[in-house]
């Protein structure tokens, strides 16, 4: 058996929405998991703010940096690589963190990978069961994302099956929250109280799964409007809303499309296995469902923890420390920072320089 030692050593730093995120892995076995996140800030606003997160990334980086260092009971100076969210995201946001990552990276004189937050989320589950099966199919659902990706190689091959059309599932949670007066964000709250509610209470529509409709894509602005109409109309008759029957009947309309659609393209593509990301995957009743659906097709489910779901710093350190052991080359001093991304690329090696730009810096190390 190989020495663990030789596997990359790779730190990992996320900043494309509201957490400051800093993993360290070593191959596939996670050493350092810190998160800052001004979700507080934001929750008077009932959303994130661009500004707000932007400014938060840059007072946490370094004390979370060195939070994570610590934790990992490691020195900057055996970093085998910074790998860094390059997008997609909130450009502001996202550009703290390159910055910092490049800074970093020329300080230590170490390879810098530009990544990809979607191809993160799929290869965080890595730390979790394991080596990805190739190919894989994964299941991604976020505030900012509702997609069906197909993955032969997670650090060069990822195929987009099908996406959200208008609101991710995640916005759709926020949204019907706040129509429900519970609070920002919404996923936790309504997973909360649907617990306690009737899925089957009200029949609130299933978006794009008419015979005629997209066979993977996804579309949650009809749901949010119906159920935002379904309430109203309950106020306005002066009636007390269910609370807990409209959040169960509402989660049950989102997670029963998202699980419906994700079995069929792993039963079209011929696909025996099932990876759900995001963080809309720490919700429990979609894990239930998900659950449930896959064994009755034959197919093994992979999610990993809740805390692994969320934006987190571990799943880019895990997607840098792939890059470093199958080769890739690494990312240009140039690297830009690209809120819009295409999941097509996993990662951004820049303008070919490969591990080379490493070598056009001092051997010095300038971090002390």
């Amino acid at each position: 058996m190989a020495d663990s030692r030789d596997e990359p050593l790779v730190l990992g730093i996320e900043t494309s929405c509201d957490e400051t995120g800093v993993g360290i892995v070593r191959g596939t076995t996670l050493l350092a998991d810190a998160v800052a996140s001004s979700v507080d800030e934001h929750a008077r606003f009932g959303g994130v703010v661009p500004e707000v997160a932007s400014r938060a990334h840059l007072e946490a980086m370094v004390p979370t940096i060195d939070r994570a260092l610590k934790e990992a009971g490691v020195s900057a100076r055996d970093l085998d690589g910074i790998a860094v969210t390059a997008g997609p995201g909130l450009a502001g946001a996202l550009l703290v963190g390159v910055s910092a990552a490049k800074a970093y990276a020329y300080a230590l004189g170490k390879p810098l990978y530009g990544v990809n937050h979607l191809a993160s989320h799929i290869c965080v589950d890595q730390l979790e069961h394991g080596a990805l099966p190739e190919p894989t199919m994964a299941l991604l659902v976020s505030g900012g994302h509702s997609s069906l990706l197909l993955s032969s190689d997670i650090t060069s091959d990822v195929r987009p099956m099908g996406a959200t059309i208008d609101d991710a599932a995640g916005e759709a949670f926020d949204k019907i929250a706040r129509v429900l007066n519970l609070g920002f964000p919404g996923g936790p709250v309504i997973d909360r109280y649907a617990r306690e509610g009737d899925p089957d209470a009200i029949a609130f529509p299933r978006g794009l799964t008419g015979p005629r409709d997209p066979v993977y894509d996804f579309s949650f602005s009809g749901l949010k409007t119906a159920v935002a109409r379904w309430i109203e109309a309950k106020r306005a008759a002066g009636e007390e809303v269910p609370v807990r029957d409209v959040a169960a009947s509402f989660q049950e309309a989102v997670v029963d499309v998202l699980t419906r659609k994700a079995v069929r393209a792993c039963k079209d593509e011929g696909v025996d296995h099932l990876m759900i990301g995001g963080g809309v995957a720490a919700n429990s009743r979609l894990r239930a469902l998900a659950q449930e659906r896959c064994e009755a097709a034959g197919i093994r489910l992979r999610v990993p923890r809740p805390k692994l779901c969320t934006d987190n710093g571990a799943m880019v350190a895990a997607l840098g420390a792939e890059m470093v052991a199958r080769n890739r080359a690494a990312s240009s001093w140039d690297l830009p920072a690209d809120s819009s991304l295409p999941v097509t690329e996993p990662h951004v090696p820049g303008h070919g320089h490969g591990h080379d730009h490493v070598h056009e810096i001092s051997k010095e190390n300038l971090y002390s």
